[in-house]
């Protein structure tokens, strides 16, 4: 799958406190290893633009990577496509156009935001079409050894045993399943909450050949095989590699707790025998002036929209960083302008011959980060920097400062 540039991450012989991060569930482990750092982020299902919810979540894990890379940590990152699925149908046939075509043009659009908020692309950035066949074989596995059933054509993933490990109530799994694109009323399922592995095809909808009959794979099975295949190696399923956890760090938005991660893990656990991830990690959502941003309420702020209006880049990464990641928050104008000022006050102090002392701001910043992504804290460290070069302190290093916001904030001013 093609990817967009990636961006150097400048060197820095600083020695950095761990990074701790507050995890949903599990155990975030920073300890420096030989062994890659594998994380595996949810990516996009291509059926419309990047918003800032999107933006928002991409740069958290962004946050990670780059401090792990900075650390000596070397980093195994997956990110997954999801172009096959019902909201880019359903779109594509709105628009007379076809599932391909739509879904490479929002997928192009995607990568060009993504590079120009500088977020580090991944090792691996694969779509779900380029990885059936790994897919296919996953989902015949399961069925020979008895995860699944058949029901009205499609092929469902026996849950039950995995229900010990849900952190909600059932009944409110089951409100949240039907919301989010599950079936829990489907008559004739052994449980409300089994998820579907395998569509039966229907209609004129794109399908693949298999042992369960012509159709197409359900979403979560998707990001099970595409990380392990790709983290742990194509031999995950007769136990190569593995220790504890299968990953060690599984991401996405909030919204994808339940049930998108809870069910991922189980199928990747009945695949490989072990858990699938040590921590999982969650992002906020960013809502529009008090209200959920939402493709059906038609408030979305799309990034692409932002910077053909003329917003720089940086700046729209500078206000998402300017709140904390883990937190539901809104998107207001006045964000967008206080980080337009935030911005020009930095570059220009940044544009000074003789600016203030950078050592301690650069351990703080670095301080800031490491304590679960900071990055409120940490920018407003780098105001207060501003402020005392504004006011004539001298005896710091620009280039030094430049290059470690660039590496560690992702801030190329």
């Amino acid at each position: 799958m093609t990817n967009w540039p990636a961006v150097s991450i400048p060197r820095t012989d600083l020695s950095l406190p761990s990074l701790r991060i507050k995890t949903t569930s599990g155990t975030f482990n920073s300890v420096l290893s030989e062994k890659p750092f594998r994380m595996y982020v949810c990516g996009i299902t291509p059926y419309d633009a990047t918003h800032l919810g999107h933006a928002a979540t991409y740069l958290t894990f962004d946050l990670i990577n780059r401090y792990l890379q900075l650390a000596g940590q070397k980093v195994d990152f997956v990110e997954n496509i999801t172009d096959i699925d019902d909201p880019l149908f359903e779109r594509a046939k709105r628009d007379n156009q076809s599932w391909e075509e739509l879904g490479d043009s929002q997928i192009a659009l995607f990568e060009s935001d993504m590079a120009a908020l500088r977020v580090l692309p991944p090792k691996d950035y694969v779509a779900v079409t380029n990885a059936m066949s790994s897919i296919i074989f996953a989902i015949e596995k399961l069925v020979a050894d008895g995860f699944t059933y058949e029901l009205s054509g499609s092929i469902y993933f026996r849950i039950a045993q995995y229900l010990p490990h849900l952190t909600i109530r059932v009944d409110d799994a089951v409100r949240i399943f039907a919301e989010r694109g599950g079936d829990p009323a489907a008559p004739g399922k052994e449980n409300r909450l089994d998820p579907i592995v395998w569509v039966g095809n229907k209609d004129d909808e794109p399908g693949w050949s298999s042992k369960m009959g012509f159709g197409r794979p359900g979403w979560h099975v998707e990001c099970s095989v595409i990380a392990l295949e790709n983290l742990i190696g194509k031999d995950y399923l007769q136990g190569g590699n593995q220790g504890p956890f299968a990953i060690d760090l599984q991401g996405g938005g909030s919204d994808l707790i339940f049930p998108h991660h809870f069910m991922t893990a189980a199928i990747a656990q009945a695949l490989t025998g072990i858990e699938f991830a040590s921590a999982y990690v969650h992002a906020g959502m960013v809502g529009l002036d008090g209200k959920k941003m939402s493709k059906s309420k038609g408030n979305l702020v799309l990034v692409s929209t932002l910077i053909k209006a003329g917003n720089d880049p940086m700046v729209i990464r500078h206000a998402l960083l300017s709140e904390g990641y883990s937190a539901d928050r809104m998107w207001l104008e006045e964000t967008l302008l206080t980080s337009q000022a935030r911005v020009a006050r930095i570059r220009s102090a940044l544009a000074r011959i003789e600016v203030a002392p950078t050592e301690k701001v650069i351990q703080e910043i670095a301080a800031n980060i490491a304590d679960n992504l900071d990055t409120p804290k940490g920018l407003q460290t780098l105001d207060n920097w501003a402020i005392k070069t504004e006011s004539g302190e001298i005896g710091g290093s620009v280039g030094e400062l430049s290059r470690f916001i660039d590496a560690a904030l992702g801030l190329a001013l």
